[in-house]
């Protein structure tokens, strides 16, 4: 595979000494022209690499937020057609910031898999996680779209353990996602010097970078996670706060203004996070 998108961006923010700050919005919503205009202003306020959620009715591994977000989306008459093209126009702007789709495996098989692969590469997408495929179904998405040339992230947890882990990296590729905690997305994360723990565990694995997610809700959050972690990935909070931008359920101007200003926060919090390790170590 040659160098991705998501692989040189993680090499710059290497060179710049900072983690990435990965920004999660649910593609549609509240509807498609609200989350076009959403994930085209995030890169501009600061988001290094954006997951853009495949809105699916069974979302097993969110929280109450982020499913609310999915059922707006679906409500709206978003599908993972209309996912793959706002991607498409996204592109049109910008070509250099890496799009991961996150989501679950039933769209993209009722969609059909080798149509799937093909359609994602011609619209622009970067990436795959997809949380309820196992290592031991990589027959089924994993290989044929890392053999096209798309990442395939995988998901790791506090219960992957030295035996387990080496399975779980096998094929992955682009970077490694850490879930902070046991559980679903949007609670808090209780012990922040575990999850430094077990990213430096993974790092003794893989050359990969280290993403870290869930739980993250503020810049003081990504600022700490980030001091172990190549990556902070925020979701929940994000979804959050465009939700309650909304005036009777619909979107307005202050929907990307509440979407952007968040983002901006995070990223301060996050370049800010090595340059406080360092201040420590000096001090």
């Amino acid at each position: 595979m040659t160098a991705s998108r998501i692989a040189e961006r993680f090499a710059a923010l290497k060179a710049e000494g900072r983690p990435a700050l990965v920004t999660f919005i649910m593609s549609g919503d509240p509807d498609f022209e609200a989350g076009q205009a959403i994930l085209a202003a995030l890169p501009a306020a600061g988001a290094d690499i954006i997951e853009l959620g495949m809105p699916f009715s069974d979302p097993m591994a969110d929280g109450p937020s982020i499913q609310m977000a999915g059922q707006r989306a679906l409500a709206a008459g978003m599908t993972l057609t209309k996912t793959l093209n706002m991607v498409r126009h996204f592109r049109k702007g910008d070509d250099t910031t890496p799009i991961v789709l996150m989501g679950y495996y039933n769209p993209i098989y009722i969609h059909g898999v080798d149509r799937f692969i093909a359609e994602a590469l011609e619209a622009g997408v970067d990436g795959l996680i997809v949380v309820d495929l196992p290592p031991e179904e990589d027959d089924e998405l994993c290989v044929p779209a890392l053999d096209a040339g798309l990442n395939f992230i995988r998901l790791t947890t506090p219960t992957t353990d030295d035996k387990r882990l080496p399975a779980v990296l096998k094929n992955t590729s682009g970077f490694v996602y850490y879930v902070s905690m046991n559980g679903i997305t949007g609670a808090a994360i209780k012990n922040r010097a575990a999850v430094g723990d077990a990213v430096n565990r993974i790092k003794g694995h893989t050359n990969l970078p280290v993403a870290v997610g869930f739980g993250i809700k503020t810049a003081e959050d990504a600022a700490i996670i980030g001091r172990d972690a190549d990556g902070v990935v925020v979701g929940t909070a994000l979804v959050n706060a465009i939700a309650g931008s909304l005036v009777e359920g619909k979107a307005g101007p202050q929907t990307v203004a509440a979407a952007t200003a968040l983002v901006a926060e995070l990223a301060a919090g996050v370049k800010s996070a090595r340059a406080q390790l360092a201040d420590a170590a000096s001090a």
